[in-house]
């Protein structure tokens, strides 16, 4: 007898269609979608500080050199938003800048917040959405939550900032509502590695909140102590495998003292720049604090007197001191930001407020006031992200292409027509009054204090970087010489990247003389003396190319400056005297 049993049609239909509504489902969706994206030659509109994603390309081709950040050159944040990012550009090699920079965080945080719905899901379908859908929103539109130019454009700066905030969105994500013990330990000591080799400060805010859900009795001593042996385990392994987290922390203090300075104006301007939320933030907390007041008082009296620690975690665990100590958490954080996608980690703590509202049923102004002030904090910086990419994305369709020869990828933008038609006038202009603005740059000041946010600023580089390619290699043929090591006194040196050559070692990326540029030593010097070609722009100068120089003049005494082309000047290393004076 045959006992075989095959489960009808409709069955296995009614179980297909059920994964397609599951939040994992739509998470694959949206990650098959970013993958797909990459793969296509796709252009953005030309945006604010644009030349910022740039640093990557530096970063990767030392990586791809086998050179390791931290240990081989200095970075301005951690190493894993880099390793990251020469990863999918090796899978993606005709991905957008911009876009791939933005995504390739997704190879962390998809898994985790894959984790926590698996967890969430199972208990509640539609809770798990409402984490989901936040999250990708601001995981999949690579914007920050505040403009910083009039005109809409790509947001190619901020990007580790805007990683980190979706690192923290997980971070207490899990914290709110993962129950599985084992997985809550593995999603804490996960994130906050991933935070600790992302960004320091990205870290602190997160240590900030996993010490207060500690201490609010959401995560037991046990618990907390398995993260923190799993956190410092890794953190040995890579130490005694490469020594790379001591040279880290050496070059946290150096970046702490270079920006040292009180911090009650910087939490001032952070607050500032963000009162919306903050106000938001504060007055539902002070909504939900106010009638549970004599509550929590007699709570934590009756607590005392058989257990302090219960005492102090009853009244810590309450939502509105959740929202004042992650929003410290974010304040804290912002105060070392120019873009991000600031707060976007409240939306988990105010999902779990919202699932609480039904018990003010009795108290309906109250009740409104939550919904109100809840809608306030999350509703700003999602519908900001959506508008801003929209201004964008549908503006780009009557953008004119940016013809280039040499760029790759790092030249898949477009620009209004307005846009071209200066950049014409400037890539002329500055050639023939290369003094006035030797003039400026001397008095201290830019032309414009928003110079490296003018969409023409970032074209002329561009466009100065596509034709000094073709100069570097008018030279070398022309004197039967190749440049193996190529530097830029600059912000950003895509040469190496470009012309397939190496970066000098030891010298920073993303090179801000004002804030992430340490005063080079002999091992530096010794870098920069060595190096075959050391590029100048010259389209304008400016203050922050002539504190470079400043930094590293000692290092090019033996080297010669030429005239490279119109808008590049160039040390050559005296190794090609003899090639040069053919």
């Amino acid at each position: 007898m045959n006992t075989t049993f095959t489960p009808p049609a409709a069955s296995l239909s009614s179980r297909l269609k059920a994964k397609t509504k599951s939040p994992l489902f739509l998470l694959a969706v949206a990650f098959l979608l970013v993958c797909t994206l990459l793969a296509l030659p796709v252009v953005v509109p030309i945006g604010p500080m644009y030349w910022d994603v740039l640093i990557y390309y530096d970063a990767a081709n030392r990586i791809f050199d086998r050179q390791v950040p931290i240990n081989d050159f200095f970075t301005p944040v951690g190493p894993l938003g880099y390793y990251l990012f020469a990863g999918w550009v090796t899978l993606f090699p005709n991905a957008q800048p911009a876009l791939v920079a933005h995504w390739s965080l997704l190879a962390v945080t998809a898994p985790l917040m894959a984790l926590v719905l698996w967890d969430v899901g199972q208990r509640s379908r539609g809770i798990a959405f409402a984490l989901l859908v936040p999250f990708l929103l601001f995981a999949l539109l690579p914007f920050n939550t505040r403009e910083f130019y009039p005109f809409p454009g790509s947001d190619a700066f901020g990007i580790y900032n805007r990683q980190v905030c979706q690192v923290l969105y997980v971070l207490v994500a899990a914290l709110m509502f993962v129950r599985n013990r084992y997985l809550l330990v593995a999603l804490i000591s996960l994130t906050m590695t991933a935070l600790f080799f992302l960004k320091v400060t990205g870290f602190v805010a997160g240590g900030v909140i996993a010490a207060y859900a500690f201490f609010a009795g959401r995560v037991k001593f046990r618990y907390a102590l398995e993260a923190l042996v799993i956190f410092a385990a890794v953190l040995a392994v890579i130490e005694v495998a490469s020594g790379l987290v001591s040279h880290y922390i050496t070059d946290i203090l150096k970046l702490v003292m270079m920006n040292g300075g009180t911090l009650l104006p910087r939490f001032l301007q952070s607050t500032s720049i963000n009162f919306g939320v903050v106000l938001a933030t504060s007055s539902l907390a002070l909504v939900l604090l106010w009638p549970d007041r004599r509550k929590l008082l007699e709570r934590f009296s009756a607590d005392r007197k058989t257990s302090l620690a219960t005492a102090v975690s009853g009244f810590l665990d309450h939502n509105g001191l959740w929202l004042l100590a992650v929003l410290f958490a974010g304040v804290l954080f912002e105060t070392q930001n120019t873009g991000s996608q600031a707060f976007i980690f409240l939306a988990p703590l105010v999902v779990a407020i919202l699932l609480k509202a039904s018990k003010l049923l009795s108290r309906p102004m109250v009740l409104l006031s939550v919904l109100a002030l809840a809608a306030a904090v999350v509703l700003p910086p999602a519908l900001f992200v959506v508008e801003r990419a929209a201004r964008a994305y549908v503006g780009a369709l009557k953008n004119l292409p940016f013809e280039q020869r040499n760029l790759g990828t790092l030249g898949a933008v477009n620009m209004r027509s307005e846009v071209a038609v200066r950049v014409d006038h400037m890539l002329k202009f500055y050639p023939e009054h290369r003094s006035l603005y030797t003039d400026l740059t001397n008095a201290g000041e830019l032309p414009t204090p928003l110079l490296y946010s003018d969409f023409d600023f970032q074209i002329t580089y561009l466009t100065n970087v596509d034709t000094a390619v073709d100069s570097i290699r008018k030279l070398e043929a022309d004197k039967g010489i190749h440049f193996n090591t190529l530097m830029s006194l600059n912000f950003v040196n895509p040469f190496p990247w470009l012309l397939d050559r190496s970066a000098p070692l030891h010298i920073a990326i993303g090179a801000d003389p004002m804030r992430a540029v340490p005063d080079p030593g002999s091992t530096e010097e010794a870098a920069v003396a060595d190096t075959d070609l050391v590029l100048v722009p010259t389209c304008p100068p400016t203050t922050a190319n002539a504190a470079l120089y400043d930094m590293y003049k000692s290092a090019l005494t033996q080297h010669r400056r030429i005239e490279l082309d119109a808008c590049y000047d160039a040390f050559v290393h005296p190794r090609f005297s003899a090639a040069l004076d053919k």
